[in-house]
């Protein structure tokens, strides 16, 4: 398949890699990129030859969350139209988080507010020790909506709390700490470490690794979801619209102060 964003690479079966690739641009996803995850996650799930899928980037960066143009356009959505581009979000990490086979994020460079996402929606991830974690949303304005109960379920509500509020980054030891990182590896020998744990992968039955995933989701509250967090997508899409939402998204898109950065005037 033909990606504008993505690379697909179907060479090293039984394992697919599922490359982000907009690079120069840290990766950072629109509604283009969401719609083609989309689509590739739907496309590799019908394929039987496969029984593991790798998630990973191009570039420096793993994925810096929205991309600034798409965010500008975001500015002069109505509700409604938020609520449609929320939901396509959210039907991406719900494709991603219960897609039938084992899936790895191999985080080769920072992830940022949605990219954030991509990883917690993985079951595996292994990650570079140099990379940095950050949910970023509350410095524009808005918040992680979408994300959040990947976010719960992978770092409990204690931590999401903390990292959420503050939006402060944090390290990929750190990211271990907390459980959302399963192994930390050298830059340089995470290709050959992502290859390993593949390889760990394949030595378990194919039916009972699809069915562990099956009986987990349906053990946890976000089986709930049908399919997609209703709550998060509504969240989402009013604090948008919202003053301080819309206050937030302009300053930082003309590169000035927030306006609950300035000093009170007298």
């Amino acid at each position: 398949m033909d990606f504008r964003y993505l690379r697909v690479c179907l060479d090293k079966a039984p394992v697919a890699y599922l490359y982000l690739q907009r690079p120069e641009l840290h990766n950072a996803f629109d509604d283009t990129m969401i719609a083609e995850l989309t689509q590739a996650l739907d496309y590799l799930a019908t394929q039987s030859e496969l029984r593991v899928l790798v998630l990973a980037a191009d570039g420096r960066s793993f994925c810096a969350g929205a991309d600034l143009n798409w965010m500008q356009r975001m500015v002069d959505y109505s509700l409604d139209e938020n609520r449609q581009d929320a939901s396509a979000m959210a039907l991406m990490y719900h494709k991603l988080a219960h897609f039938p086979l084992p899936t790895i994020a191999m985080v080769q460079g920072s992830a940022f507010g949605g990219g954030v996402g991509l990883v917690v929606a993985c079951d595996l991830v292994i990650a570079s020790d140099n990379v940095q974690f950050c949910l970023s949303e509350v410095k524009l304005g808005i918040i992680p909506a979408v994300i959040c109960p990947y976010l719960i379920k992978t770092l409990g509500m204690h931590s999401t709390k903390r990292y959420a509020l503050t939006a402060e980054a944090f390290t990929a030891a750190e990211a271990k700490r907390l459980g959302l990182v399963h192994h930390v590896v050298a830059r340089e020998d995470l290709a050959t470490q992502t290859h390993a744990l593949c390889q760990q992968l394949l030595q378990n039955g194919p039916e009972a690794l699809k069915a562990i995933k099956q009986l987990i989701w349906q053990i946890t509250d976000l089986h709930d979801e049908s399919p997609i967090n209703q709550a998060s997508i509504e969240a989402i899409a009013q604090i948008r619209v919202s003053s301080e939402g819309q206050q937030g998204l302009r300053t930082f898109l003309a590169k000035e102060k927030a306006p609950w950065l300035k000093p009170p005037s007298h």
